[in-house]
């Protein structure tokens, strides 16, 4: 099975303060950098790791994510 063609490059330099990998099953991940979460944080809806089956689904995470972040 072909993935689709991406550049992972372009989401990590989107996303900075996170570390973004794709693993060979084609699942994407991303965990924060240099950032430990408090449980206050968790309960709020933060993750330290997402990870999603495609693209779309990933980056709408990592958006929702980034917004958490900003609002708390």
């Amino acid at each position: 099975m072909a993935l689709p063609s991406y550049d992972l490059d372009v989401f990590r330099a989107a996303f900075p303060t996170w570390s973004i990998f794709c693993s060979d099953a084609g699942v994407f991940y991303a965990t924060r950098r240099g950032v430990r979460l408090r449980n206050e944080d968790i309960d709020r809806g933060l993750h330290q790791t997402v990870s999603a089956d495609d693209l779309e689904t990933f980056i709408a995470v990592l958006l929702e994510q980034c917004q958490l972040t900003v609002t708390l």
